[in-house]
């Protein structure tokens, strides 16, 4: 089966380039688009798509607000894939908190972008860990520290769970991480499971940013 994707932007030009890319490759399927993120949900809920490439900025709905209506009223929701112009954005960084799976620059050539949809299509985070950083350092201290310290403090990770946490944070896939502590791979993904659950995250993006803002990790 096709990855299928549904693609919101304002910009009928970065539909055209991104379904153009999209559709070039024989297991991803574009389905439908729209222009503004007030048509997300009807879509998403007639269309089923594997995942949302999301424009950040639009008129009517903006994409952090258009993704938290998706995960908060859509059941099973779609992977979102943010799509921007400029990565260094707290727009961006507002996204991922809300619950983007990553985020996709419209200036990347066809292989990113394909890679990108094929990354978020099989449940991993699309993480770019110096972007993430700087964006962390910039605008994870606005109010959102405290409450994140508490989570990070319930959750009473094992040394092992905050070891692999703190890898995490520096962009390392389970493979990676597996190398780096000399276990198996399965038992990273039991690990990685684990931190999930404890901290109450969607994925990888999710806990990552908690351990930014928690200060558990240092952006720098």
């Amino acid at each position: 089966m096709p990855v299928t994707v549904l693609l919101v932007d304002d910009e009928p030009l970065v539909r055209t380039g991104l379904r153009a890319v999209l559709e070039a490759q024989p297991d991803i399927e574009v389905v439908g688009e729209a222009a503004d993120g007030a048509a997300v949900i009807p879509l998403v809920r007639r269309l089923r798509p594997d995942v949302v490439a999301m424009d950040v900025r639009m008129p009517l709905l903006d994409g952090i607000e258009a993704t938290r209506a998706v995960l908060r009223t859509v059941a099973d929701p779609p992977k979102i894939l943010v799509v921007t112009t400029f990565e260094e954005d707290e727009y961006v960084y507002e996204a991922l908190r809300a619950g983007a799976d990553g985020f996709l620059l419209k200036r990347a050539r066809p292989a990113e972008i394909v890679n990108a949809v094929r990354t978020v299509a099989e449940g991993e985070s699309l993480l770019f860990p110096a972007s993430l950083r700087q964006l962390a350092a910039r605008f994870g201290d606005r109010g959102g520290n405290r409450p994140a310290r508490a989570v990070l403090e319930r959750a009473r990770l094992t040394e092992r769970e905050a070891e692999v946490l703190r890898l995490m944070a520096r962009g390392l896939a389970n493979a990676e991480i597996a190398a780096r502590l000399v276990v198996g791979t399965e038992t990273v993904k039991s690990h990685v499971s684990a931190v999930l659950a404890k901290l109450g995250a969607r994925d990888r993006t999710q806990a990552v940013i908690a351990a930014y803002e928690s200060g558990f990790v240092a952006p720098g």
